[in-house]
C-alpha cells in the first residue's frame, strides 16, 4: 500500500475543502457587509472550478488580491481550529460506520429463509431402516 501517496491526495484534498469553506465563510461576511462584492464572488466562484483550492486561488489571485489574502487568512484559521480534533473524529466515524456495515452484512446473512423457501431447501424425513 502506498500509504505517503495516500496521505498526501487525502491533505490536498482537505486543503482544497478548507479553501471551499474559507470561500463559504467570506461569502456569508460580505453578503452583510458588502453584497456588490458578495455577488461578485459567487458569481467568480460558479464559474471557476473550485476542485484543486490552490489553482483556483492562482485564478483569483489575478481578479481580486485582497479576497485572497482574506481566503487565505480565513483557511488558516480554519485549518488551526479544525485539523487537531480531525484524526480523532475520522478514526471513530470509520470505526462507527464500519461497525455498522458490518452488523448490516451479519444480518443479511443470517437472515432466515421464509417458510415456504426453507421447507423445500430441507431435506426429506426419511425413517431409518
Amino acid at each position: 500500500m502506498q500509504t505517503k501517496h495516500i496521505a498526501q491526495a487525502t491533505a490536498q484534498v482537505l486543503q482544497s475543502y478548507l479553501t471551499y469553506q474559507a470561500l463559504r465563510s467570506i461569502q456569508a461576511e460580505l453578503t452583510e457587509t458588502n453584497p456588490p462584492q458578495a455577488i461578485w464572488l459567487s458569481h467568480y466562484a460558479a464559474s471557476h472550478n473550485l476542485q484543486d483550492g490552490e489553482a483556483f486561488l492562482e485564478g483569483l489571485l489575478g481578479e481580486n488580491k485582497e479576497l485572497v489574502l482574506r481566503i487565505l487568512t480565513v483557511r488558516e484559521h480554519l485549518a488551526e481550529a479544525v485539523l487537531d480534533f480531525l484524526p480523532a473524529m475520522v478514526r471513530s466515524g470509520i470505526a462507527q460506520a464500519n461497525t455498522e456495515r458490518r452488523r448490516h452484512l451479519l444480518e443479511r446473512l443470517t437472515q432466515t429463509l421464509p417458510d415456504a423457501q426453507a421447507q423445500e431447501s430441507d431435506p426429506p424425513n426419511i425413517p431409518p431402516s
